[in-house]
């Protein structure tokens, strides 16, 4: 319930009016009563509480109402999340179970319809959300966007389907979230002309500068895994209108660390208007998904920050809705018990299963990159011991493994470099869009180990070295867990720490290792039916000719 009549006072930062100035607001019923000018008020600053514009909550391996007590200590009133990751395993269940979920908290969730379910026809789900499903999702109130539509070849080539989908959003008059890395120029253009209004797949300026000439809107990302920050955020200065601030994906550690205040104290440092900041972050999200969040205007919603400084945004207290949240880094509302719904037959496997007969002695190689979704694909020399091809850690080309888990089926197999193990495996049930296992290792027998670790606990991220194993279970739909968020945290920075005693020098090794099977993002992936080349969106061969 909110609180009773109360009043705050410091240096309010109003980004409507784009003034600050010493003052007091008053509220009354969860929402702001008045604001008025006053010389006597705290050393503090005021601010609206702040906006993720696009993430998956998933990612955080919490369910929402676990996300919400580690995101509200940093001052974050409301996310717009797309719920993708879990309809691409549970389809319409999986929606419905965030929904409630988010229900129970204070922080709010916007949540949006996932256009493409499943994400490509390349890869198995658990799931398929078409245009009958998509017409009960926007017909709701509950629903505010038709969430990113990957399939950029079927929006400039006008795919059936692909146009149904756009015109359900219409009808709606919802807006229509896009993800489309890289496109430029015409097709940039005819994605746009389509409806689609965002991109946050942008990893450079002139990417961004082109999308917005044909009238979208870029969300600047700074997760986990994705960061362009560094690249994208002169458009604060150029275009400020057109910007927001997201994460994407955000694993429980660094959501310890900080949210989206993170990111509006660093650009504030870096000399950018405090103003278009703050408005990245709340005004700006507000406006294009027709959010009621509050803006410390008379009337809105009590969602006010309070901070020690507008450098550093160290929030004090946050009030949601007039309810006191989270005070000095810590939550004031409770933990609930969530339900555990899941889609999960996969079978062990053995080693013996994961062996790959030489076909030729040259391989396609996965190349990924340290905080990039995309990858490279290269082609190198295969060692090959007793006529089969293995792992050269001395080259850091690793064994990748993807096996089908909503039904059983053989493994799918490929070569990776890029996350320098030295020994052991690591692997995990958190692999977009699909989710189904995958696993990266130096030998077969830790891989197997690995991947039978999370078949036996229908889900989690683990690693095996030899001997010596451990996991995070996430029983919720194989890709979020049922406990605390501080405890999944912890069981997550001991995963990571023992990947990288492994040799990672991936910043965030299981959170890379997650996009190694997100087909639609280029150059080279591996899903559970074979190895893919993203750019021309066809399977391909592991050997070359």
């Amino acid at each position: 319930m909110p609180e009773s009549g109360f009043s705050v006072s410091g240096l309010i930062f109003d980004v409507v009016a784009r003034r600050s100035y010493p003052g007091i607001i008053r509220v009354e019923g969860g929402r702001i009563a008045s604001v008025e000018d006053s010389v006597h008020v705290e050393d503090q600053v005021i601010l609206p509480g702040l906006v993720d514009a696009h993430i998956h909550v998933e990612s955080s391996m919490l369910a929402p109402s676990e996300f919400a007590r580690l995101a509200c200590v940093h001052g974050t009133v409301a996310v717009v999340s797309d719920p993708h990751e879990i309809a691409n395993v549970l389809g319409m269940e999986g929606i419905r179970f965030m929904m409630r979920s988010g229900a129970r908290v204070p922080l709010r969730f916007y949540f949006g319809a996932p256009s493409c379910v499943p994400a490509t026809p390349f890869e198995s789900s658990g799931a398929e959300i078409g245009v009958r499903e998509l017409d009960e999702l926007l017909g709701s109130d509950h629903i505010h966007y038709l969430s990113e539509m990957m399939n950029w070849p079927g929006v400039i080539h006008d795919d059936p389907q692909v146009m149904a989908k756009l015109e359900v959003a219409r009808k709606h008059g919802k807006p229509v979230d896009g993800h489309a890395p890289g496109l430029k120029g015409q097709d940039a253009g005819r994605y746009a002309q389509a409806g689609i209004t965002t991109d946050h797949e942008c990893f450079t300026l002139d990417e961004a500068l082109d999308k917005i000439g044909y009238g979208m809107s870029i969300l600047i990302r700074e997760g986990s895994a994705a960061r362009n920050f560094d690249a994208l955020i002169s458009l604060l200065k150029t275009h400020p209108e057109r910007v927001m601030f997201c994460s994407d994906d955000k694993h429980p550690d660094d959501l310890m660390e900080g949210h989206i205040n993170l990111l509006a104290a660093r650009a504030i440092r870096m000399g950018y208007d405090p103003f278009d900041v703050l408005r990245a972050c709340s005004l700006n999200p507000r406006n294009h998904y027709h959010l009621d969040n509050g803006l410390l205007q008379p009337g809105d919603p009590a969602d006010i920050l309070i901070a020690d400084s507008i450098t550093d945004l160290n929030v004090r207290k946050l009030y949601i809705n007039g309810v006191f949240v989270a005070e000095n880094g810590k939550c004031l509302f409770p933990a609930v018990h969530e339900e555990t719904p899941n889609h999960f037959v996969a079978g062990r496997i053995s080693p013996e299963q994961l062996a790959v007969r030489a076909g030729s002695d040259r391989i396609r190689v996965i190349r990924a990159f340290d905080g990039q979704l995309v990858t490279e694909g290269f082609l190198s020399a295969a060692s090959i011991t007793d006529g089969m091809v293995v792992p050269d850690t001395g080259r850091d080309i690793l064994k990748l493994v993807v096996l089908n888990r909503y039904r059983q089926a053989p493994p799918a197999i490929a070569f990776i470099s890029g996350f320098g193990l030295r020994r052991g495996a690591i692997g995990s049930t958190i692999a977009h869009d699909s989710h189904n296992i995958i696993a990266v290792g130096t030998n077969d027998k830790d891989i197997a180990g690995v991947i039978n670790l999370l078949v036996d606990h229908k889900g989690g991220i683990a690693f095996r070295d030899g001997g010596r194993s451990s996991i995070l279970p996430l029983p919720v739909a194989g890709i979020m867990s049922d406990l605390e968020g501080t405890t999944v945290a912890a069981l997550y920075k001991t995963l990571d720490k023992e990947a990288k005693n492994m040799g990672s020098g991936l910043k965030a090794p299981f959170m890379t290792l997650s996009f190694m099977a997100l087909l639609v993002i280029p150059d080279l992936k591996l899903s559970d039916k074979g190895l893919f080349d993203g750019k021309q969106f066809i399977f391909t061969d592991l050997f070359a000719s």
